[in-house]
């Protein structure tokens, strides 16, 4: 046999093997992007301070910074074992900016799409999703704006579902979450999570109860740790998945938080504020892919190395100051096998 029939040949048995081990793993997972604004005035949103004569001093070179810094990141999880299927992201300000990272010389390869709604937040932040057609076919989605009782003034990111088919084999339920922050104290802000754990559990509830068995997937900043009320008991996420009931959550980045692991520093303290809770159906699932493993996507690039916030994910800003960095959450992510 010719040298050349036999690399051709070795190529193909690569190429093959390859497919197969990706289409037997993918990953999952889930960055709050930290501010990610253009540079341009949309009056319909409080973005001035990220402009270019706002108190940031938000400009086309900056802007350009966080996208190739983003990118690095990410481009760097679509690295791991098993590809990138879907992205959820928080901190967006709107789609064209999510085109704008994607269309990054170190994304462009692998063509990732934009799933993306307007929410009626405040400050004009939105969540979304990157995925990657050749691995998932996008299918629907859905919003579910936030309401928090006695509040009628309360205005928040909505909860925004995608429905899409993983290698044309499994169909995902995916809910991308953004719940209200501490801002104002803990006491104050607290029904606001609560009301973002009971609505996420309704969404839940709906797409199970449609759906026996459904592979169900919530991710999100949820501002608040796997141990808090919002999350055990109001969204009813479970620590550990041994002896889950048919249409229970389980919290996998639970024991991650209690083995002192977490996604975002405040005081010289880890949390864990950035959460993947799967259903049991992922869990416990007897044919296609299942729930494997989850982690907190750690690079020693993505760390400040001196100054007050050595030790601290390199973030965009820091105490009001340009840092040029990536955010101030690192991304979380989850493992799925056949």
């Amino acid at each position: 046999m010719k040298k050349s029939s036999i690399l051709v040949i070795a190529v193909l048995i690569i190429s093959t093997l390859t497919t197969f081990a990706q289409n037997n793993k993918a990953i999952i997972g889930f960055y709050n992007l930290e501010n990610l604004f253009d540079t341009i005035n949309d009056p319909n949103k409080n973005d001035e301070q990220f402009l270019p004569e706002g108190d940031y001093r938000w400009n086309t070179e900056r802007y350009n910074a966080k996208l190739e810094a983003l990118s690095t990141v990410i481009s760097e999880i679509a690295k791991l074992d098993g590809g990138l299927a879907v992205l959820g992201v928080s901190e967006i300000e709107n789609a064209q900016v999510m085109k704008d990272l994607a269309a990054t010389e170190k994304l462009k390869p692998y063509n990732l799409q934009v799933c993306h709604h307007e929410s009626p937040d405040r400050r004009g932040v939105d969540v979304a999703f990157f995925y990657n057609p050749s691995r998932f076919r996008f299918l629907d989605t859905a919003a579910y704006p936030l309401v928090v009782p006695n509040q009628p003034q309360f205005i928040s990111r909505d909860q925004w579902l995608m429905t899409g088919i993983l290698d044309n084999t499994d169909t995902l339920y995916i809910l991308v979450n953004h719940w209200p922050s501490k801002s104002g104290g803990e006491k104050r802000s607290l029904p606001g999570r609560i009301a973002a754990g009971d609505l996420s559990r309704q969404i839940a509830d709906e797409v199970m109860q449609k759906h026996p068995g459904a592979k169900f997937i919530l991710m999100g900043d949820l501002n608040d740790n796997p141990n808090a009320k919002a999350i055990m008991e109001n969204l009813g996420a479970k620590p550990k998945a041994k002896d889950l009931a048919a249409n229970d959550l389980f919290n996998p980045m639970w024991k991650l938080y209690h083995d002192g692991i977490g996604s975002y520093a405040y005081r010289d303290t880890w949390e864990m504020l950035d959460n993947i809770v799967v259903s049991a159906g992922l869990v416990n699932a007897t044919k296609g892919y299942k729930y494997n493993s989850a982690y907190v996507f750690r690079k020693d690039f993505m760390f400040t190395k001196t100054g007050s916030y050595r030790g601290y994910p390199y973030r965009t800003y820091a105490g009001g100051n340009y840092q040029g960095g990536f955010s101030d959450h690192l991304p979380v992510y989850i493992v799925l096998t056949k």
